[in-house]
């Protein structure tokens, strides 16, 4: 049985977090510490559990085996940090931290303490998603080409638990980054996952076009961003993100290949859709993603759980979502400075280069020869 702190009381807390823990079995809620205490009690008295007077106080209690990090961006790498050296597993919010040097100070942390951090990064979960992959690494579309991949919706307004018309996440101070890091940082992170490659280059427009603030003026950070990527293995693809797509929520992903397409969570009725070259089309029902008015069950609870009863690093671990941070940070140099912006730390070795060159070689010939039985 894992006993459970809850840091930070607002809206990804209770609608995800605490529900989750409460359907798994081997989990308990032990307490909670939220600034606004009201708030905190009010969870601990609907259900179950006590109220810290401090971060302390909670990482001091014995009782207390891991924690669940649910506090404002600025804050997740000095309470991880924080928790990890006081001897807790680390259930971390995305995005992970607001600079490169704070994530991998949580990540060193994790390993010098020999405890777990995880990070909420739930797309890779979904079951569509975990179907896409294994579909891409069997070559079901072949080898892809591009992609273009997309997260929008109307903003998160609605989010926060008070309803405020102008959330944390429009404060600089507190969120540090906009939509690329609420949003972007989910499908950087996915596409990363599904195609087993890392994003090498980026270049990337952050932009502020319609949010406003309390006082009516444009808000600190992007409320839209717009990347275009390059993978470790030459793939290219586009990412956008967005919290001005007012009406209905878009977040699908598709590839193409040299032997079809790969359409995901586009489709009405289902979650992937598969294209061959003839134009035949077949479908795989899984289930509908999460939306904000949707919640499910994100399976990121039920994953931190397993890692920590049966002793294994997690499969969403700090370390792995490294290399879709250091594409976040550069995206937004990216934009900062007007340019393409390389990430060597992402690249792939020389060795891999030179199996990549074989592999690529073969999807070029493929794509040639079937060109060349069904000339356009």
């Amino acid at each position: 049985m894992q006993r459970i702190g809850l840091i930070g009381c607002g809206k990804i807390a209770q609608t995800r977090h605490i529900p989750e823990y409460l359907d798994n079995k081997d989990a308990k809620i032990i307490g909670y510490y939220d600034l606004n205490r009201e708030r905190a009690g009010g969870l601990a008295e609907m259900y179950g559990g006590k109220v810290y007077d401090s971060i302390e106080d909670m990482l001091a209690d014995p009782e207390i085996d891991a924690v669940s990090v649910c506090v404002i961006n600025t804050l997740h790498a000095k309470v991880t940090i924080q928790a990890l050296n006081a001897g807790k597993h680390v259930l971390c919010e995305k995005p992970m931290a607001v600079s490169l040097e704070e994530c991998i100070a949580m990540v060193e942390a994790a390993k010098k303490n020999g405890k777990y951090l995880m990070i909420g990064q739930n797309q890779r979960l979904t079951k569509a998603h975990i179907k896409a992959r294994k579909l891409l690494t069997q070559g079901v579309i072949g080898d892809v080409i591009t992609f273009t991949t997309c997260f929008g919706h109307g903003g998160p307004e609605g989010w926060s638990v008070d309803k405020s018309g102008s959330p944390w996440f429009f404060e600089k101070s507190k969120s540090a980054m906009g939509v690329l890091a609420d949003l972007g940082i989910h499908k950087i992170d996915l596409v990363q996952f599904l195609l087993h490659r890392k994003i090498i280059e980026t270049t990337c427009k952050l932009v502020t076009l319609d949010k406003l603030d309390a006082q009516g003026n444009p808000i600190s950070v992007d409320d839209n961003a717009y990347c275009i990527f390059k993978m470790d293995n030459g793939i290219m693809g586009t990412l956008t993100a967005s919290w001005t797509y007012y009406g209905e929520e878009q977040n699908s992903t598709v590839f193409y290949g040299t032997e079809g397409i790969m359409r995901i969570y586009e489709h009405p009725q289902f979650a992937i859709t598969v294209i061959d070259r003839d134009g035949d089309h077949a479908y795989y029902d899984t289930e509908k993603i999460q939306t904000n008015e949707n919640q499910t069950k994100s399976g990121i609870i039920d994953s931190f759980i397993d890692a920590l009863e049966n002793g294994h690093e997690p499969e969403i671990s700090g370390e792995s979502v490294l290399a879709a941070m250091r594409a976040v940070f550069a995206s937004i140099r990216s934009s900062q400075e007007d340019r393409t912006i390389r990430i060597p730390e992402n690249e792939l070795s020389e060795k891999d280069k030179k199996i990549f060159g074989k592999i690529h070689g073969n999807a070029i010939s493929v794509m040639k020869k079937n060109l060349n039985e069904n000339p356009l």
